[in-house]
């Protein structure tokens, strides 16, 4: 159910003394916890109550209750706001789905109730509507219809807001407009702020001549008609005659409630105060002063003075090139003065806006502005910016317009913690795994000459790549992988400048670092991956043509791809995302790494983590899967020694499968299972994940360099070398017979070992 407006009678009162000031940086004594009912929630000391509910502790009820009223059912409904019947149009007419008729819930010889419905023709069209409004039809009836039409704004496309924003004028500037009629227009306009389409010149234009008319109407409101307030879910429009010998200033106060919703009796206005006040008990979300200068109450007894005020729930009637947001929730707070006396000017205008900030965010600093007609924009003209203590930001100007305050927010970063002990380990034992690794690889197949060794250069060769590009990708990932360049968390105080932010969210320009470790460790990884996948191409190559060797176009093709693929894929990451103002398009700001969440902290396909790494990543371990598959079949079909059923055998085919596994990089398959499961499952796959992958420089070495029988000589020859190493002593040779250290001949076996070459 969509809740619109509320008809009330003038809540002014007119007193010459003050109540409690609005606390500014001064510390006050927090009062005792209150014991809020029905939902209602202790803020500072004080409840702050759902839109039903009422009085200190939320206890007083302020809503219609759900009933059958003329055939149709209506659910509970705040004081003053519209109900929509369940019964909706049937399928087939031109407002299908849209209810049959609708109530308003008023209060009435002290109790709530709803008046009598309003049906609802379900073949009329907006279109229609306007057509009519012209011809001199029923304006009670197109009022309500045009209301009911606009009851669902989501289902609203452009057209119809615009449509709908011509009538809601035509109606208010009707002189035959009724109560009812101007009710129901404004509860219009306030579903209205709830749509979400793109702004177009003919909707802006629509909207910006209904901003004008709501000033004008609140102007004259009182004069007009029997009614001086108006109150809706996202629209207030209040109206106040003064006279302005008898007031120091006018204030017009919205209290804050717990669904940020606009209820009549959170509405309060006071016609006589000297300066900002609220009373106790209650939360400002919205305030504005409107001072009059000593001259007008000395001189002009007899001036009447009209004030009018018009409060937004957003700004989407007045779009803006210079401020973007995407989840600040602005309102513009309104505020007019006319009357008989046109001398009468505001010696100052001051304005308090409690703005609520999302999750896990805090204030950067903000602006005070006024909607300028001419620029079609937020202007700082006779405009200045107070303090923003206890979450208010505080404004001043030096005339009367619609005033809004622009703000702007950080976001409030959960770091990454230090790496934990088992990542630490693993990693380190796995830099030094590798670097034997690498070290032997390269004496072994590199500085000998020999015409095997020739033979087998581009396996070999890829090999030292895969091992040169994961431990790079380790060293990076171990040093650099914390952001080093982090932003405080403390809130910092707004600048004294009022200008007009850029957006609603404040990101620090990028200091480099943190990105580069984020594009080294996207390249390394991306190009490990690769050459996994370039060697197992190869691999199957051999293998299946029986050949010892490829063609000579091979190993530039190779290094391309390996090499010169991931730098190109790195390149387009960061050019199509990457900005130094907003880095954080392209990396996460908790740790170097590609940004993976939306603001709201879900998971988004749009981001470069998925179509950049998770993507191409997923294709490669797909790719490479395939690989060890007719890997595996190959060499166990075309090896005498691997058809066999015998358990030696088994362990052979199962040794090599595992083996090419492992260097393939296949478990990096179970970081998938971790982003897709909760729960304990979540948890396993987590430690396995970080188990495999940070001890997978390790498991190369044992698989692929301890267990060759060229690193076990070496490794032997090592130790016997440093056995044999002694100190020299002085020493002396006796001969006991003559001719001793005659020459002699001696034979020698050498120990002719079978190199195994890895795969």
């Amino acid at each position: 159910m969509t809740s619109p407006p509320i008809l009330t009678t003038n809540r002014t009162t007119t007193s010459t003394s003050t109540t409690t000031p609005m606390p500014t940086t001064s510390t006050t004594t927090r009062p005792p916890a209150l014991n809020c009912s029905n939902g209602g929630k202790e803020f500072n000391g004080v409840c702050v109550c759902p839109d039903e509910w009422t009085g200190k502790t939320c206890t007083e009820e302020n809503f219609c209750k759900a009933t059958m009223l003329n055939g149709f059912k209506f659910q509970d409904t705040p004081n003053g706001w519209f109900a929509y019947s369940e019964e909706k149009c049937l399928v087939g007419t031109s407002g299908a789905g849209n209810s049959k008729a609708s109530t308003r819930c008023l209060l009435r010889n002290g109790s709530l109730s709803f008046e009598t419905p309003r049906k609802f023709k379900c073949d009329l069209t907006l279109a229609d509507i306007q057509q009519n409004i012209t011809s001199g039809a029923d304006l009670e009836t197109l009022a309500s219809s045009a209301q009911i039409l606009t009851s669902k704004p989501e289902n609203l496309q452009s057209e119809n807001v615009t449509t709908a924003a011509q009538i809601a004028n035509m109606l208010l500037l009707s002189p035959n407009a009724t109560e009812g009629v101007r009710v129901s227009a404004i509860a219009t306009v306030s579903q209205l702020l709830n749509t979400n389409v793109k702004s177009d010149t003919t909707k802006n234009n629509a909207t910006q001549e209904l901003t004008l008319t709501l000033d004008t109407l609140s102007v004259n409101l009182s004069s007009s008609s029997n009614i001086s307030q108006v109150v809706q879910p996202n629209l207030v429009v209040q109206s106040a005659q003064v006279q302005a010998a008898d007031s120091q200033g006018v204030q017009f106060t919205s209290i804050q409630g717990a669904s940020g919703s606009f209820v009549a009796n959170r509405i309060q206005l006071n016609t006589n105060v000297s300066k900002v006040t609220v009373e106790n008990g209650f939360i400002a979300d919205a305030l504005v002063y409107v001072q009059f200068p000593p001259g007008v109450r000395g001189h002009q007894k007899s001036s009447n003075i009209s004030l009018g005020f018009v409060l937004y729930q957003n700004d989407r009637f007045f779009p803006s090139m210079l401020y973007k947001k995407q989840r600040a929730t602005i309102r513009v707070l309104s505020a007019s003065v006319g009357g008989q006396d046109r001398s009468v000017v505001p010696q100052r205008v001051e304005m308090l806006f409690r703005p609520r900030f999302p999750n896990s965010t805090f204030l950067h600093d903000f602006s005070c502005v006024f909607w300028d007609y001419t620029l079609m924009d937020w202007s700082t003209s006779g405009c200045s910016k107070g303090n923003a203590s206890d979450g208010v930001l505080r404004c001043f100007c030096n005339h009367t317009t619609n005033f809004a305050a622009l703000w702007s927010y950080r976001e409030d970063y959960e770091y990454a913690e230090a790496l934990g002990v088992l990542s630490i380990v693993g990693l380190s034992v796995s830099i030094l795994a590798l670097v034997i690794t690498i070290v032997h690889h390269i004496k072994e197949n590199f500085c000998q000459k020999s015409r095997e060794r020739q033979t087998n250069l581009n396996s070999k060769m890829s090999l030292l790549c895969i091992y040169t590009s994961l431990l790079a990708f380790i060293l990076t990932f171990l040093s650099g992988v914390q952001n080093s360049s982090r932003q405080s968390n403390n809130g910092v105080e707004p600048s004294t400048k009022n200008t007009i932010p850029d957006s609603d969210q404040h990101v620090e320009p990028d200091q480099g670092s943190c990105t580069a470790v984020a594009a080294l460790l996207h390249y390394f990884l991306l190009a490990t991956f690769l050459w996994n996948s370039v060697y197992g191409t190869q691999l199957v190559l051999l293998v299946r043509s029986m050949r010892r060797s490829l063609p000579s176009h091979w190993t530039p093709l190779s290094v391309g791809i390996g090499w010169g693929v991931p730098a190109v894929f790195m390149a387009i990451t960061l050019g199509v995302t990457y900005r130094v103002d907003n880095p954080l398009r392209y990396r996460q700001e908790e740790f170097c790494w590609l940004a993976a969440l939306d603001h709201n902290k879900d998971f988004s396909f749009g981001k470069p983590m998925f179509w950049a790494f998770l993507l191409p990543m997923g294709l490669i371990l797909i790719y490479n899967i395939i690989l060890l598959i007719l890997t595996s079949l190959t060499t166990c079909r075309v090896d005498p020694k691997l058809t066999s059923t015998n358990r030696s055998s088994l362990t052979k085919k199962f040794l090599v499968s595992f083996s090419l596994a492992i260097l393939l990089g296949l478990s990096w398959t179970l970081g998938y299972f971790v982003l897709v499961t909760s729960g304990q499952a979540h948890l396993v796959f987590s430690i396995l994940f970080c188990v495999c992958t940070t001890t997978q420089g390790f498991q190369i070495f044992i698989l692929f360099t301890a267990r060759t029988r060229s690193f076990r000589t070496a490794v032997l020859t090592s130790v016997q070398y440093v056995s044999s190493v002694s100190t020299p002593l002085n020493s002396a040779k006796y001969y006991l017979w003559k001719n001793w250290n005659s020459s002699r001949t001696s034979e020698t076996y050498k120990d002719i070992l079978n190199r195994e070459t890895s795969m």
